[in-house]
């Protein structure tokens, strides 16, 4: 046998399910199904669709057997089988960058761990938790007739060989017919493990797990006969079916109950917690097809990576066509898990030609439609629980409820507004945001679009806003105090994306929404303009002081209209200039032509630090305060300071004086 190291990654995580992760052990079995699943369901597939497997003899089935004396658990599928290649990159490496991820994410919370491992791509490896040796025999289908043998004990290494068509081997697993394809895992259980070799255990598992598997599991075992004495006269080898066998989403609604719902979620997402909310359609009519979509409790670990996998199933008629087409849904509902099946769609169905069908976009469009019909259910429920004095069981569950939908999906959903155009109406009733009125103040609580227009000044004009990277230091900025004080309340906007998404929107009904650390967003602060243009005269020179000292720091320096009596200065940029957070993320991205964003400076003609400049022709000191108060309005605004030497030097250079 040819020996191999497994992968850096595959070898810790190995180490952490043989040595750490023994708190849920139940999964391997539901997780070993659900890859015979999958292997049935790609053969299915191309049966129907690929000229060269047409005329395969093709039963699908998966077989499970034990043997309770020697504890050894087998689980076998007539499904499209390994090649040696297909082996060494499935088994032997994890080639997703979610491997990384998953053992970074790992705590000292075992049971938290366990229930994550199908999550990151790597739920062959759980049987480990079980078994202290896992052999694997498969042959590919339609492939060039070799039957191929993986073994490992789960240490640094495994072994990988040919074995024969003629052996008792190949015999035993039926791979010795010229069609025969699929895969056996033959799983030693472990001194901990032997129970998982019985027959109660199997199929309260399946029962639990896998009973929606849209494939006949059967169980093998012996079943012994005993005569009035309580002696085993016979041993009859029996085959039980041991699941339903029916695709869960096709069956009608009034069958089903919320824990058959959650027990088919956690295999589809492998996700050891029942998912936050689901979605069940069956749409008939001009088209026919059914959606079963799950919302997780929490955000999928690779929500925010380039490379992230589509979670929802496509089928025809109930055969499996792809589950990493990402044009089944928008890229912001990434998150939803489920499935779709269309009635419709050709079975030969390519996915080049499913990125222009009009049935799929039809079903996309809908499904797009029914799931934010459900998110704004969702809120308005929980904005009325809010509001009874007393609050009922439910609804506490359903605050709760849309708190973790908030926490968890509210910054995907705001990508809506920005690339969904024919739904942005809908979405911006489903976005929340922190706010200075109390509703938006502290955790859990968000305010929407709605209910700040129902707060507004009776003849208020926009929606103010302010953005920025920290929600604790954009409360502490000293232009909401000029908005607050007036009686104007101010939205937080603290997510990376919404200096693109917010201007992008730019208008929510008859308001537009405006930026109150933008130039040009003081119109409605009631300042008396002929009052403005006079002082704004009368401090020319002072301003031309600053900017003299400034130089190219800054795009301008004005007189302020908004701030208190406590703040010298503040940062804004221009009205048609990306904003310094939009400038991070460019910069984050690799892309440099939008650096050097230059802020404008207000400053406050009544601070006593003003006054120095005003009083003074000293250009030592004039620069030092300049500087200072540039400096501090930008590290107020959450920007960071090109030179924080020469800010302590100017800022000790005035202590000093």
């Amino acid at each position: 046998m040819a020996k191999h190291e497994f992968q850096t990654e595959v070898n810790q995580l190995l180490q952490l399910l043989i040595h750490s992760l023994y708190s849920n052990k139940d999964i391997f079995l539901r997780e070993i199904v659900s890859n015979a699943s999958d292997a049935l369901d790609k053969l299915k597939y191309l049966t129907v669709s690929d000229d060269s497997f047409k005329n395969i003899t093709f039963t699908p089935k998966i077989d499970i057997s034990f043997d309770e004396k020697a504890g050894v658990l087998t689980v076998q599928d007539t499904g499209i089988g390994m090649t040696d290649e297909d082996l060494q990159n499935n088994l032997g490496t994890i080639a997703r960058s979610g491997t990384k991820a998953f053992l970074q994410k790992l705590s000292s919370d075992a049971a938290k761990d366990s229930s994550l491992i199908g999550q990151f791509g790597v739920g062959f490896y759980s049987a480990f938790m079980a078994a202290k040796k896992i052999d694997v025999y498969t042959k590919k289908a339609a492939g060039d007739g070799k039957i191929w043998h993986w073994s490992s004990d789960g240490t640094n290494s495994y072994d990988l060989d040919e074995i024969t068509a003629d052996s008792d081997t190949a015999k035993k697993y039926g791979l010795d017919g010229a069609d025969a394809s699929g895969s056996a895992i033959v799983m030693q259980l472990n001194d901990e493990s032997k129970e998982y070799a019985s027959r109660w255990k199997i199929e309260e598992l399946i029962k639990r797990y896998s009973d929606h598997i849209a494939f006949p599991i059967y169980l093998h075992y012996e079943q012994n006969k005993y005569d009035d004495k309580g002696n085993i006269t016979s041993t009859e080898n029996k085959v039980d079916q041991v699941n339903s066998a029916s695709a869960l989403w096709k069956r009608p609604k009034s069958e089903l109950k919320p824990e058959d719902y959650n027990e088919f979620y956690k295999t589809i997402g492998h996700d050891g917690e029942e998912p936050l909310h689901y979605v069940h359609t069956h749409a008939e009519g001009t088209q026919e097809y059914t959606t079963l979509f799950f919302i997780p409790q929490r955000a999928p670990f690779d929500m925010y990576q380039a490379d992230y996998k589509s979670g929802v199933k496509l089928y025809v008629k109930r055969v499996f066509i792809t589950d990493d087409d990402r044009e089944l849904l928008p890229a912001y509902l990434r998150f939803v898990r489920g499935v779709i099946d269309s009635e419709d769609l050709p079975l030969n169905v390519s996915r080049e030609i499913l990125q222009q069908n009009r049935i799929l976009e039809t079903i996309k469009s809908q499904s797009v439609k029914k799931l934010l019909g459900e998110f704004k259910k969702m809120g308005e429920a929980a904005d009325k629980a809010r509001k009874a004095e007393k609050p009922t069981d439910d609804e506490k569950k359903a605050i709760e409820k849309w708190n973790k939908f908030v926490s968890a999906f509210n910054r995907p959903m705001k990508e809506g507004l920005y690339s969904d155009y024919a739904n942005r109406d809908e979405i911006a009733e489903i976005v929340r945001f922190k706010s200075t009125d109390a509703s938006g103040t502290g955790d859990g609580n968000w305010t929407s679009f709605a209910d700040y227009v129902q707060r507004m000044k009776p003849d208020q004009k926009a929606i103010y806003y302010i953005t920025g990277t920290d929600e604790k230091n954009l409360r502490e900025n000293p232009l909401l105090k000029a908005y607050t004080s007036k009686g104007f309340e101010v939205l937080i906007m603290a997510d990376d994306i919404d200096d693109i998404v917010i201007p992008g929107y730019g208008k929510y009904k008859d308001f537009e929404l405006k930026a109150v650390n933008r130039a040009g967003s003081d119109e409605e602060l009631g300042v008396d303009k002929e009052e403005a243009k006079k002082k704004e005269e009368e401090f020319k020179p002072v301003t031309d002081k600053i900017k003299k000292a400034l130089g190219d720091e800054v795009k301008e320096v004005k007189l302020s209209k908004r701030l208190g009596e406590e703040s010298p200065s503040c940062i804004v940029v221009d009205e048609n200039d990306p904003s310094f957070q939009m400038e991070r993320m460019m910069r984050a991205m690799g892309q440099e032509g939008m650096s050097g964003i230059k802020p404008i400076l207000e400053i406050n003609a009544d601070h006593p630090l003003v006054a120095k400049i005003r009083e003074s022709d000293d250009e030592a000191l004039i620069k030092d305060v300049s500087n200072v108060l540039l400096d501090q309005a930008l590290l107020i605004a959450g920007v960071e300071i090109k030179e924080p030497a020469e800010f302590v030097k100017s800022l000790n250079n005035l202590l000093s004086k």
